[in-house]
């Protein structure tokens, strides 16, 4: 049992580790509910995996070509839901538009390894 003296702390770390988990919780919802910015991006998707030590994410990379014969542009980016990334994975090897968005100041790579989250796929013919 802890002596009376050793309480008053006691009780100051857990209120402070409770106000703290909290308010990186409110951060965490704030960051993924607020989009920098929002897109489109359409070139050729080369690759996706599913990736991660202990949180597994959809990692992707989307080659944009300007000109033929010109090297191309890597657009890397992540697909957080499941139906998405199966869109994704049916465009491989095929030109598509990803409809992104960007979320700045992710507090952890556990999200994702980029900032953008890919949220529709579309063809192109």
């Amino acid at each position: 049992m802890a002596q009376p003296e050793q309480q008053p702390k006691v009780h100051w770390l857990v209120k402070t580790s409770l106000i703290l988990a909290g308010l990186f919780s409110v951060y965490t919802l704030f960051v993924f509910n607020w989009s920098y910015s929002s897109g489109e991006r359409a070139g050729f998707v080369q690759k996706l995996s599913k990736k991660g030590w202990a949180c597994k994410t959809w990692e992707g990379e989307l080659a944009m070509v300007t000109i033929p014969g010109v090297l191309s542009e890597k657009f890397y980016f992540t697909v957080p839901d499941d139906e998405v990334a199966a869109k994704v994975s049916n465009a491989l090897g095929k030109k598509a538009t990803l409809l992104y968005e960007h979320h700045v100041g992710i507090p952890t790579s556990c999200f994702g390894d980029t900032p953008y989250f890919v949220t529709d796929v579309r063809e192109l013919k």
